[in-house]
Formats: structure tokens, C-alpha cells, sequence
């Protein structure tokens, strides 16, 4: 035995051992890319450095063989800066995926690759459970979601989207037709450990609270309104969200053992109070949305005849307007949000003659969504841009003629108005759409920023009470209902730490948070006015078939485990310090062969050459590098190679996922094929 220290510490190894194969041994950290021990070391990543005692250079870790005395430093700054500066240049020319594009866009992180492939499958419980890992409403999510998944699809680089929502939608129904469940229906939920308070049943809430429970908590959620569902139930009409789809996934949350409490406020008016919520519970989550609608702020705003668009759509969903209850004559909506057109297309649906939408910029600024707009006028919902409101009578509301300026700080265009150009609308209901606020009664303990919004930490969600926290609109940290789902998750995983005194370990049975996405495919997006399609009836069995199989599985399979962006998140590498350099383009030869070797993110560690060349025992393996400096690349051998043997071994020892499990499939003995990047759609 040999006796050596590492950064002051004794250890022992046998002769012939390297210094990084004590380290690893001992759970010391080198970094490195190219070692493994199933091939001769070669120190071809350069990462492994260490300072060695006596010598006038760091020496490679894995290449240094130990001997009696040694003294080896593994942690010295200059080591780690050197560490940090091979693996950025390592990064400069790696530009795969680590999550597919698709994910990476979804606020909640949703797999969207993963449960389209249990979809075309056939496997329902399994793409459910993969889609109750990021929140507990894919069905509804499905309806209503603005799609940044799809907007980011690769498959509309050369046709459309993959129609991602309508997959997702079809899943989940005919799991639910089958009588299949997203849990087991003996799933064990453990008996509540703590107790957890949360104000306000919309999504954020019932979120946090799902995956509260995951966690074993005692969840119970306080609303107003009659009913759970918040946005979900009140803000979105019933044509793009039918509530029996919601209240089957409310179901699922009681069934975990949630507690819902309705018709209750904060407030003197209401049985709850802030300071009673958190004397009877280990944390308090306030998460009651932005719920008021803002004032038109014109003359006559407040005249009986002028609703706000929550205010409307809530009326319409308590039934107080319906079919039954219509309303009559001339509607104008004003405002340019997804609720001002939820507000004029449901109006057409109670009863309005006639429905004006006024929005005071152009139709290109407008914040809808595009098929939203198209929708609504299809169904017959008349816009005026470039018009805002300047007075409103009993009978009418004036209009002032605007154009666009100069950019305001959003970075939009500001409107400024045409002087002596007016619009006079006679009208029998004014709908005020132009955005929400946030309902601070019985919250006057709680700090709010300038916004009027509720001041929260935005990675622990905590706010000036101790064990209160703040989610979702409440904040101003979310727009849509996903993200306002994506900020619960997150806020579940705080609340559960600072309950046990934890310091952001996600807790057992909710999803660990993805790593940073360091490193991305600089492949263009889709232009962002090209709203991605939607399919309004159900998929058939064929039809989601056929939509699946076009899911390209883009991603790293294996980005949790890869070490090239383990060691960039503790390294901190910065991937863009560097220039980046093009990769080889796809050939036609190639694009026919589906090759699978992907150099966007090889690093060239030579991994593969070598255990090519061990495991077929010849100095000669399949693979090489051709080029020098920035051009090398992965190559086949052109002359003498021998026959590959299909072990697929390449594949296993990457360790960045660019060799894919199937290239055996396509390596010929004597190709000069480079192997670019080609996916498998």
C-alpha cells in the first residue's frame, strides 16, 4: 500500500493506481470527461488537473501514477479557474439539447416527449403519470394553454407543429373513459405532518396544494367563491373549458385528502384571518389571484352599464347571465387580453346583437392570441384598433382616435391620440378588459410592491411574515395559468423546506426541478407570429396516432445523468464565452441513413475511439478523429477497419449523449460518412 495526502487529507492505494482513481475512491472531486476504467487513460478532456508537490506545473489527474509521499491539491483557484476554462472552450463547439425545446418552453417543464411517446404507445397511465408530475390540471391545461411548447416545436422548421395540446387532451380522455386513474386507487398518502393554510382556490393554490400532499402535508385551500377553480372555473368561459372536465380533476385533489373551504374571504366581512391562518398552521400560502378588474379611468367608468371582464365572465359562469338571463343590444369590449376576447365572444353567446372589441394599439400588438382573435371573428365580433375610451354616457361610449409613437418602456409603440378624431358607439354594456388587480383585503400585513402586487421572493416565494408565502397573480409573476401552475410547484418545494428547516432539497415525492438548461440548440424557433394550430374536435385513434408518430423525441435521453452538464453547473461555466463554431451540415447521404452520432455535442474525448479499439482488440477500432484544432470530428475508418460488431459500447461510454444506442444500426465498416446530427422523426 502507498500512502499519499489529497488537499491535506491521508489516503492509501495500490502501485500502478492513478491519482484521480483515489480521489474518485474516496469521493474527492476531479472533474473529469474522458476517464473511464474500462479504457486505458488518455487525458484527452485536459480537465483532470491537480497541483502536485514539486512540480512546476498542474499534472492530469488520471495520467499520474502515485507514489510514497505524494501530495496533491485538488481545489486550488488557480486549478479550478483552469478546470472552468478547458471546460468552456469544451462547450464553445457543444450545442445539443439538454431538454427538448418543447419542454424547455413549457413554464411547468412539462415532458412533452415523454408522454407522446407512451400516447402513440398506447400506455395511458403512464403518459398520465408523466403529465401529473408537472401539475394536476393536464386536461384543462390541454383547453386552454397558449402552447409555448408547440411554438417552439422543431417540427414546424418544415411544416407544422406537432399539435402537442390536442395529444395531451386525448390521453387524458381516454384514460378516463378506460375508468383509468392518474394514481393508483390505493395510492398511499402519508397521514399529514404538518398543516399548510393556502388562500385562494385557483390554479396556484391547487397546485401548491397537490403537490403539498404529494409530500405529506395536511392541505387545506380557502376560496370566496362557491365553487374551487378560480381563474379556471370563473375567468375562462364554458366553450373553451367545460367544468365537468375541471371538476373531475378537482376530484382528484380531495381524493388525495385536500380540504376545500368555500364561500369564506379574509377580511372583517369573512370568517378568516391572516394572523388566526398562521397561528393554526406550519405555513400560509397566499395565492388568490388578480381577480378585480382595473378601471377604464375615463369619465362615466363607473356607471351601472360597465362591467369588468372577470366581473362579466364571473356573472356568466354563476348563471346570473346566461341563455336563460341574457343580456340584449349593443356590446363594446374594451381591451386587447385573451379576457377581453373570452368577454366578447361569450357576450355573443348570451344574447348581444351586436359586440365591438376597441383595443388602442394595431391588431399586431395585440396580446390575444392570434387564433383567439381569428375565432372571435369568425363568430361575427367586430374590432377597432387604434381606439381608446374617452367618455362613457348611459347609452354610448366615446372613442378617441390614436396613433402609434414612439416606444414606451414595454418596447411597444406608445399610442398617442389624433387630436379632434372621435368615435361616438352607442352601447348597452361596456366591458372594462384592460387588465386585473390584485385584492388586498385583509392582506394589509403583507408588503406590496409598487405594482400594487404582493412583494414575494421570487425563488423562495417568501414574503415579510415569517411562514407566509405568495404565489401566482398575486405577485405579478405569472400570466397564464401554467405559469402561475409552475411558480405553485416550485413555492410547494420552498414551503416544504422551510416547514422542515430544510435549505431547497426538493422533498421526497415531488419532481426534482430540471438542472439549468445551460445548454441549448441554437437551431431557430418558428417565427413568433405564426400561431401553431389548433384542433378543435377530439383526435381519433388514428389521428393521434399519426400526430404522435410526427414527434421528433428531440432532447439528451440522458441530460440527468450527463457529466458534461453536471460539471458545467458546478464548474459555473459560462458555455457562451467563447466563439461558437459550425458543425457539419447533414449530407443528403447521411439524412438518408438517419445517422445517429450527434457532433453538436461531442466533445471529442475520444471515449468511443478507444473502447472501439479495446473491446474489438485491434489497434485499429472503427472510429477516429479526421481534422485538426476547431474542424476535428468523429470519423470512420477509411482503409484496413475492421467489421463493426454491433455492441453498441460507443453508446454507453459518452458521457454527453452524443452517441446514440442505435448507431450500429448504420455504421458501415468502410463509410467516409461524418456523422452529423439527423433526428429520428
Amino acid at each position: 500500500m502507498l500512502a499519499i495526502t489529497i488537499d491535506g487529507r491521508a489516503y492509501t492505494g495500490q502501485p500502478g493506481q492513478t491519482v484521480l482513481e483515489i480521489a474518485q475512491g474516496a469521493g474527492v472531486f476531479i472533474p473529469s470527461l474522458c476517464f473511464d476504467g474500462r479504457v486505458a487513460a488518455s487525458g484527452a478532456c485536459g480537465l483532470c488537473l491537480v497541483e502536485l508537490e514539486g512540480a512546476s506545473r498542474p499534472v492530469r489527474a488520471c495520467a499520474t501514477v502515485i507514489a510514497p509521499g505524494m501530495a496533491v491539491r485538488t481545489d486550488a483557484p488557480p486549478i479550478r479557474a483552469a478546470q472552468k476554462r478547458i471546460l468552456e472552450l469544451l462547450l464553445s463547439t457543444h450545442a445539443g439539447d439538454c431538454v427538448a425545446p418543447c419542454r424547455a418552453a413549457c413554464p411547468a417543464e412539462t415532458d412533452c416527449a415523454g408522454y407522446i411517446k407512451h400516447i402513440a404507445q398506447g400506455e395511458w397511465e403512464e403518459a398520465a403519470a408523466l403529465l401529473y408530475e408537472a401539475h394536476p390540471f393536464p386536461a384543462s391545461v390541454a383547453r386552454i394553454c397558449p402552447r409555448p411548447c408547440e411554438k417552439k416545436c422543431r417540427r414546424a422548421n418544415q411544416e407544422e407543429a406537432v399539435n402537442i395540446a390536442a395529444l395531451k387532451q386525448y390521453g387524458i380522455d381516454v384514460l378516463g373513459q378506460s375508468g383509468g386513474r392518474p394514481f393508483p386507487a390505493d395510492a398511499p398518502f402519508a397521514a399529514p405532518a404538518h398543516r399548510v393554510a393556502i388562500l385562494g382556490g385557483g390554479p396556484a393554490g391547487l397546485t401548491a396544494g397537490y403537490f403539498l400532499r404529494r409530500a405529506g402535508h395536511g392541505v387545506t385551500v380557502y376560496d370566496r367563491a362557491p365553487q374551487m377553480g378560480g381563474l379556471l372555473r370563473y375567468g375562462i368561459p364554458e366553450y373553451r373549458l367545460p367544468k365537468e372536465i375541471l371538476d373531475a380533476e378537482l376530484a382528484v385533489l380531495e381524493e388525495m385528502g385536500i380540504r376545500f373551504v368555500n364561500e369564506t374571504a379574509l377580511g372583517p366581512s369573512g370568517a378568516l384571518t391572516l394572523d388566526a391562518l398562521r397561528a393554526e398552521n406550519d405555513a400560509v400560502i397566499v395565492a388568490v389571484g388578480a381577480s378585480r378588474s382595473k378601471p377604464l379611468g375615463c369619465p362615466g367608468d363607473a356607471l351601472p352599464g360597465v362591467l369588468g371582464g372577470t366581473d362579466f365572465l364571473m356573472r356568466v359562469a354563476l348563471g346570473d347571465i346566461s341563455q336563460g338571463r341574457p343580456i340584449s343590444g349593443k356590446v363594446v369590449v374594451v381591451g386587447g387580453s385573451n379576457t377581453a376576447i373570452d368577454a366578447a365572444r361569450t357576450a355573443m353567446r348570451v344574447g348581444a346583437t351586436h359586440v365591438i372589441v376597441a383595443y388602442r394599439r394595431t391588431r399586431a400588438e395585440m396580446p390575444a392570441e392570434p387564433q383567439e382573435i381569428a375565432e372571435a371573428e369568425a363568430e361575427g365580433v367586430v374590432f377597432k384598433f387604434l381606439a381608446a375610451p374617452m367618455e362613457i354616457t348611459p347609452d354610448g361610449i366615446r372613442l378617441q382616435a390614436m396613433t402609434l409613437g414612439d416606444p414606451d418602456a414595454s418596447g411597444r409603440r406608445a399610442p398617442v391620440p389624433l387630436p379632434g378624431e372621435q368615435e361616438w358607439l352607442e352601447a348597452d354594456m361596456i366591458i372594462s378588459a384592460i387588465g386585473q388587480a390584485v385584492e388586498t383585503q385583509g392582506l394589509e400585513a403583507l408588503q406590496a410592491t409598487r405594482w400594487n402586487t404582493l412583494a414575494a421572493h421570487p425563488q423562495t416565494f417568501a414574503t415579510n411574515l415569517p411562514g407566509v408565502f405568495a404565489i401566482g397573480d398575486a405577485t405579478g409573476q405569472s400570466a397564464y395559468a401554467i405559469e402561475a401552475m409552475a411558480h405553485a410547484r416550485k413555492a410547494a418545494a420552498a414551503v416544504h423546506a422551510y416547514i422542515n428547516e430544510e435549505s431547497g432539497i426538493a422533498p421526497p415525492g415531488l419532481p426534482q426541478a430540471l438542472p439549468p438548461l445551460l445548454l441549448t440548440d441554437d437551431t431557430p424557433a418558428p417565427p413568433p407570429d405564426a400561431a401553431p394550430p389548433r384542433q378543435s374536435p377530439p383526435l381519433t385513434p388514428e389521428q393521434a396516432r399519426t400526430e404522435a408518430s410526427r414527434c421528433l423525441s428531440c432532447g439528451c435521453t440522458g441530460y440527468t445523468t450527463c457529466r458534461l452538464i453536471a460539471l458545467a453547473n458546478r464548474l459555473d461555466a459560462n458555455p457562451k464565452k467563447y466563439t461558437n463554431h459550425a458543425h457539419p451540415s447533414p449530407s443528403p447521404e447521411a439524412a438518408r441513413h438517419r445517422l445517429t452520432h450527434n457532433p453538436a455535442k461531442c466533445i471529442l474525448c475520444g471515449l468511443c475511439i478507444r473502447h472501439c479499439e479495446s473491446r474489438l482488440g485491434h489497434s485499429q477500432g472503427l472510429l477516429t478523429n479526421a481534422h485538426r484544432g476547431m474542424k476535428t470530428i468523429l470519423h470512420t475508418k477509411q482503409l484496413n477497419s475492421p467489421p463493426c460488431t454491433h455492441c453498441t459500447h460507443c453508446a454507453d461510454i459518452c458521457p454527453t449523449g452524443a452517441m446514440l444506442a442505435s448507431i450500429h444500426l448504420i455504421i458501415q465498416a468502410k463509410s467516409a460518412i461524418i456523422f452529423p446530427c439527423t433526428y429520428d422523426g
